[in-house]
């Protein structure tokens, strides 16, 4: 919650104003004391009052750097020392999605020439993102490219955080090839059928590093090479700055593969309903094999599933790696939250002939009250979706999708399930 106040001194009343003396500042991590008088909007040496300091505070808030904003003030020797009491909001990373003809330190200066406090890092949302969206309107139309910047915080396919992306309306760019560094990449079969998926297609960043977190990130990762770095994609153009901007885009990935890593051990905290023994064997990595990285992700599906199987639906289980850099071995402890074991309460199913909804709930393999199975309840989705006869036999029923939906209830313990045929 945002939170703007003050706190004044009887000395310092409503009618009065004194010379703003001093503007100081706690809580700050990435800004600086000078910044934050900018970003108000007070001025050194002016005449200000209540009002005056609440503008300014607003002005912060609406920032959107701020989780937090306060302050208090007062007043010596006929001037006044304000000080704000911030907490400054995470940032995430810029990216410019389809402006492929200009480097990201171009688009990144003329952004900095309205945010002097700029970094490559902007909030989610507020006044400063709208600045930075006008800046790079600003420069586009300058380059001769006139077109609206927006602005959107979306997944970074490549990062466990979000991005603050920026992109042009009206600009088609497409990619005209697709280049790696690695020659097993460039000569992979696999990645070679793939390629359409880019090549002809409109240029997007997010696009491309779609592919590289889908496509390429497991070749590496199913091979052992968890450090690989990937990317970023590198627009390589040639030819005139100055004449039209060019359609077609090449795009150049370097990719360095690194070391290969091998499984050291895993450990397990948390579990209670599962012994290690059984998480283990689950999760199926053997010591001084391979990391395959993609059969560890697998491995901790199943055992997510097993968790499932025995009605734990809300069973987080987050792994957190340690590396070894120079024996090039890699260890996990992963912590499990089992969290509410869920019995099953009522089964509801619409759009089904009074016929249909017999075998539906035939086909059921559980009765109300019993640990919820979710292992079969995702059985019967697949038959009823794949499979129809394996329900309703020679009845005829008539429908397109299923829609399902598990209402879980932590208090009662209980899930109720909602099937929907259409």
């Amino acid at each position: 919650m945002l939170l703007a106040f003050f706190l004044a001194f009887p000395i310092f009343l409503c009618a009065q104003t004194a010379p703003l003396r001093e503007i100081h500042a706690d809580g700050l991590k990435t800004l600086t004391e000078a910044q934050i008088t900018e970003l108000s909007g007070l001025t050194i040496g002016k005449e200000v009052g209540r009002e005056e300091l609440q503008i300014g505070s607003d002005a912060l808030v609406r920032t959107g750097l701020f989780a937090n904003v306060s302050y208090n003030f007062v007043t010596r020797n006929d001037g006044v020392l304000l000080t704000f009491h911030l907490q400054e909001n995470h940032r995430l990373a810029v990216s410019y999605d389809n402006l492929p003809w200009y480097s990201d330190s171009e688009l990144n200066e003329a952004i900095h020439k309205d945010l002097r406090f700029f970094d490559g890092t902007l909030p989610e949302a507020g006044a400063v993102v709208d600045i930075a969206a006008k800046a790079l309107t600003n420069f586009l139309a300058s380059k001769g490219a006139p077109s609206q910047v927006e602005h959107l915080v979306l997944a970074s396919p490549l990062a466990d955080d979000s991005i603050q992306q920026f992109r042009a309306e009206g600009l088609t760019p497409r990619i005209a090839s697709v280049d790696f560094s690695d020659p097993d990449i460039k000569q992979s079969r696999a990645v070679q059928q793939h390629l359409s998926e880019l090549i002809g297609k409109s240029y997007s960043r997010l696009a491309i590093d779609v592919f590289l977190a889908e496509q390429i990130r497991p070749i590496y990762f199913e091979r052992g090479y968890l450090h690989a770095k990937i990317g970023p994609a590198e627009v390589r153009l040639s030819g005139n700055p100055n004449q039209k901007l060019p359609e077609e885009i090449p795009i150049y990935i370097p990719c360095d593969s690194g070391a290969v890593y091998r499984w050291k051990d895993v450990t397990w905290s948390g579990n209670n309903a599962l012994s290690t023994i059984t998480l283990t064997k689950t999760l199926n990595i053997k010591p001084s094999d391979v990391a395959n990285g993609m059969a560890f992700e697998a491995g901790l599906d199943r055992v997510r599933e097993e968790y499932g199987h025995l009605g734990y639906l809300d069973a987080k289980v987050e792994p957190a790696a340690t590396y070894d850099d120079a024996a090039h071995t890699v260890s996990y402890a992963v912590s499990v939250a089992e969290n509410t074991q869920y019995r099953w309460g009522t089964l509801t199913i619409t759009g089904l002939s009074n016929s249909g909804e017999r075998l539906v709930r035939e086909a059921w393999a559980q009765q109300p009250g019993e640990v919820f199975d979710k292992t079969l309840f995702e059985g019967l989705l697949t038959k009823l979706e794949h499979h129809h006869e394996a329900v309703f036999h020679e009845v005829p029923v008539h429908y397109d999708t299923v829609g399902h939906y598990l209402q879980t209830d932590p208090t009662r313990k209980v899930v109720d399930v909602l099937l929907d045929f259409k």
